[in-house]
């Protein structure tokens, strides 16, 4: 009985999801340009990432840390207080978006190979996929597209725009099996967009509490 007990404590254990890791705002992102000067205003507050875009756009990136790039999910909380209008994300050029967090992967080979830090040299590698949830344009809620600039992102629309707060909980892998057709490879990296430089307009916004599990 004693056996029987102690046996099915180690399997509920083994089923427990793995824990939480947050993936703080700690200054060791790094902000990007898209081959143009413009850029958006970043506060990392730890916990939190203060975002303003004034007809501007960039993207803030960190590698992940080797320990989570098998990450199978995702969560975090965002604010939108000053919106975009909605736009067409499948449009190169005319495709403003209020806040896309990119969760970005490689194949396990490459990953040996490749610096992880280099934002814009992965992003135009045939090897690069990537899952962009994205706060903006015109379609609705669970709406997957191929993104304009790269054949290997997918665009994935959790919010049309506007303004508001909300929570999200993704499943990484789930996704990506429902975007690409097979399973994920290592995620080598996370970034951040505000995009407002087509439009003219302007973006204030938070991201919080990013974690990995």
């Amino acid at each position: 009985m004693r056996h029987s007990i102690i046996a099915t404590l180690v399997a509920c254990t083994l089923t427990l999801p793995a824990a939480a890791t947050q993936i703080p705002f700690d200054g060791s992102w790094r902000e990007q340009g898209f081959l143009r000067l413009f850029s958006n205003d970043y506060a990392q507050k730890g916990s939190a990432l203060d975002i303003v875009s004034d007809g501007t756009v960039s993207l803030l990136w960190r590698a992940v840390p080797e320990g989570l790039r098998g990450a199978q999910a995702a969560s975090w909380a965002w604010t939108v207080q000053q919106s975009v209008p909605p736009t067409d994300l499948a449009q190169k050029g005319g495709d403003d978006r209020n806040i896309a967090l990119y969760f970005v992967y490689t194949t396990a080979e490459n990953a040996e190979n490749v610096n992880p830090n280099r934002a814009a040299r992965l992003l135009r590698d045939k090897n690069t996929t990537a899952l962009v949830y994205v706060w903006g344009g015109d379609k609705t809620r669970g709406t997957v597209m191929q993104s304009p600039y790269h054949p290997g992102l997918r665009t994935l629309v959790r919010r049309g725009a506007g303004t508001g707060q909300h929570t999200e909980t993704v499943d990484l892998a789930s996704d990506y099996r429902a975007a690409f057709g097979t399973g994920p490879g290592v995620l080598i990296g996370v970034g951040v967009t505000a995009d407002a430089d087509d439009t003219d307009t302007f973006i204030r916004a938070q991201l919080s509490n990013l974690t990995l599990n």
